[in-house]
């Protein structure tokens, strides 16, 4: 098994290598790098054109899996995802066909496009990690992990995701515009290159990531953080300015991250600062505002954020140290 300074160490590259195609999201790259490490799915919301496809592009090519690309279109089927059953003439068979959805890295892009019926066709493929049609259940190859995109919801033409397929991303991130500096490093790179495509380098492959996700268990958790973690979450449902707070699977996803960012700063157990570096992208798409509350714009995130300031942080001397 891994130890967690290889884990470390792999994870250090396999960012350096995404940020030849990806310039200045290093903060951004890391949380869909701990995504993957956590063996959830990631979902972006930014703007067009902040590289969000690119990013996907490149994660695939830096784990060297098998991936596939969804357009997501209002007119888009179920069965574009899924695959479905055709009559071969030539046979008289009935034959499988299967969809983008078996690949290692799906990237559905602009998911929030498609009607609530074809975003729910992803939705037992990311839970359960298998497809049914018609009445035949199909096991997808691991890693299978999905990452999407979305326009923010103003957008003409968008639908909002089902808050119970929301609830299975483990995580929600933006991207943000590049910094004056790294927007000319983008653009300098692309006069040296004199072409628009950039491939990057494998650094592991599928079964790698897999390795590095059963190493992610060696990493302590505390009896102390783990209430700090249920209390954040807990908060969350308090809140007078939410109408649902985050569920059991927020807690877990908190507890799964935490892990994945105490073993990319190279340690084997969890502090407090590990839970609060990832508590707003883990936990904020979880949550149902009162309906009142948009006219104020408050946001999803600020609640989190007044959560961490609010949860009393366990005393040092709580943290027992990890067994050896």
């Amino acid at each position: 098994m891994l130890s967690v300074g290889e884990i470390a160490g792999r994870s250090d590259r396999i960012i350096g290598e995404v940020e030849r195609a990806v310039v200045g999201k290093r903060e951004a790259l890391e949380l869909v790098l701990l995504g993957f490490l956590a063996d959830g799915h990631v979902l972006i919301e930014d703007f067009p054109g902040l590289a969000k496809t690119l990013i996907a592009r490149s994660f695939a090519q830096v784990f060297d899996m098998k991936f596939a690309r969804i357009q997501f279109t209002p007119d888009l089927m179920p069965s574009d995802v899924t695959g479905s059953s055709v009559y071969n003439q030539r046979t008289g068979d009935v034959e499988f066909r299967p969809g983008p959805i078996f690949t290692n890295l799906l990237l559905g892009d602009e998911i929030n496009r498609a009607p609530p019926k074809t975003q729910a066709a992803l939705l037992e493929a990311m839970q359960e990690r298998q497809v049914t049609i018609e009445g035949r259940t199909n096991q997808l190859e691991r890693p299978f992990l999905v990452i999407a995109t979305q326009n923010p919801i103003e957008y003409e033409g968008t639908y909002p995701l089902p808050e119970a397929q929301l609830d299975r991303f483990l995580l929600r991130l933006r991207v943000g515009y590049p910094e004056r500096g790294d927007e000319w490093g983008l653009l300098a790179r692309r006069l040296e290159r004199a072409a628009d495509e950039i491939r990057v380098d494998p650094v592991t492959d599928g079964r790698g990531l897999i390795e590095m996700q059963e190493a992610i268990e060696q990493v302590h958790v505390s009896e102390a953080v783990g209430c700090y973690i249920v209390d954040e979450v807990a908060s969350t449902r308090a809140s007078r300015r939410v109408q649902v707070g985050a569920s059991p699977r927020g807690s877990l996803a908190l507890l799964k991250l935490s892990r994945c960012k105490a073993a990319l700063e190279g340690r084997d157990y969890v502090i407090p600062e590990d839970v609060k570096a990832i508590a707003v992208p883990a936990l904020s798409h979880r949550l149902m505002l009162r309906p009142e509350l948009w006219v104020q714009r408050v946001r999803p995130e600020d609640v989190v954020r007044e959560s961490l300031e609010t949860v009393p942080t366990p005393a040092a001397e709580d943290l027992a140290a990890p067994p050896r």
